[in-house]
């Protein structure tokens, strides 16, 4: 057993931003183990530029292997590639993230290689006793967080959930090896066929990707008082966020609900208002860019993470920021038409 890898995405040939985020759990595993982190890298044609990107961030080798046949996700081709590789060079730690496809890849994986999985997980660490991968994930419906290892099989697995952790500082100058690996074709079949890719429709509900997020909580005292919030957004060019309590009192829709049990993010602005910050939430956005909140109670937990806070009531506070915003922006804008 002698390396943590990482499995990293590709689309079109270009490495996706999650790729990056890996190499920040792998390096802090890999350090711990004082083995080499490896990223390894499936698709066609891979820019060679992000595959350097690896190695400024953190990857001491990374492992390519290019067909046709890798040039979109298919479950079986990639499945039996990495297969083969681990069994070849037997990492000791393997990790993905849990997007659609590493959900769809790790299992089917985990099952070839007849060893354990932990999905969807927000911690990583290594067991300064026994060596063994430290894996923590919400359950029972985010209200605990659950300690797995997996003891005797290898390679121990998991899947982390993406803006989970910021990617690795770059590094200029710093080398890695790249290494382009033949395998045999036969490996390279599937039995399902890829026709075409149909992207989702994009709106303020996918908060992973929004720059900005204006999120509310429990001192909204009833669902109307989104709207609020909903005009701040409107001027910020923001989505709209929400606690896991604002949701299940149906004030506001589930693919709003930021933390443990709904989506982790990591906007470059987090306005939280009318939030506690309960650890399931604050593990859902405490690694944003900018974290300003807006709270009554100059307790309350929000204000240990936030970089700006205001202690007021947000029925005030709230509508004069959102005519602040709009005066500053219109203001700007007559400044540019002069």
């Amino acid at each position: 057993m002698s390396a943590v890898w990482t499995i990293a995405e590709q689309m079109n040939g270009r490495l996706g931003s999650v790729s990056y985020e890996l190499l920040a759990w792998g390096r802090r595993l890999a350090d711990a183990r004082n083995v080499p982190l490896v990223s390894v890298v499936l698709g066609e044609r891979v820019d060679r530029a992000d595959l350097r990107e690896l190695t400024c961030r953190g990857a001491d080798r990374v492992m390519v292997v290019e067909s046709p046949a890798l040039r979109h996700f298919l479950v079986e081709p990639h499945a039996r590639v990495i297969e083969r590789l681990a069994r070849e060079h037997r990492p000791e730690i393997v990790i993905a993230a849990a997007t659609t496809t590493g959900r769809t890849l790790m299992p089917y994986l985990a099952v070839k290689l007849t060893t354990g999985l932990t999905a969807d997980c927000t911690g990583l660490d290594i067991d300064g006793k026994t060596g063994n991968l430290v894996q923590t994930r919400p359950a029972i419906g985010g209200n605990i967080l659950a300690t797995i290892v997996t003891a005797e099989r290898r390679p121990q697995m998991a899947t982390v959930r993406p803006r989970s952790v910021r990617p690795p500082e770059r590094v200029e100058g710093r080398t890695g090896e790249i290494l382009q690996v033949e395998v045999p074709g036969e490996l390279l079949t599937s039995r399902v066929e890829w026709l075409s890719f149909h992207a989702a429709e994009q709106d303020d509900t996918n908060i992973q990707d929004a720059d900005k997020i204006v999120s509310g909580g429990r001192g909204l005292k009833k669902g109307e008082n989104f709207a609020l919030l909903r005009e701040l957004a409107d001027a910020l060019g923001a989505a709209v966020g929400a606690s896991r309590e604002a949701v299940e009192r149906e004030w506001i829709s589930y693919p709003h609900q930021v933390g443990l049990s709904g989506k982790t993010v990591r906007p470059r602005l987090y306005l939280a208002v009318g939030i506690s910050g309960s650890i399931q939430h604050m593990a859902g956005m405490k690694t944003s860019e900018h974290i300003v909140a807006v709270n009554a109670d100059p307790e309350a937990h929000i204000f240990d993470i936030a970089d700006f806070g205001v202690v007021g009531d947000l029925f005030e506070v709230i509508p004069a920021l959102t005519q602040e915003v709009r005066r500053r922006k219109q203001g700007g804008q007559h400044e540019h038409g002069r």
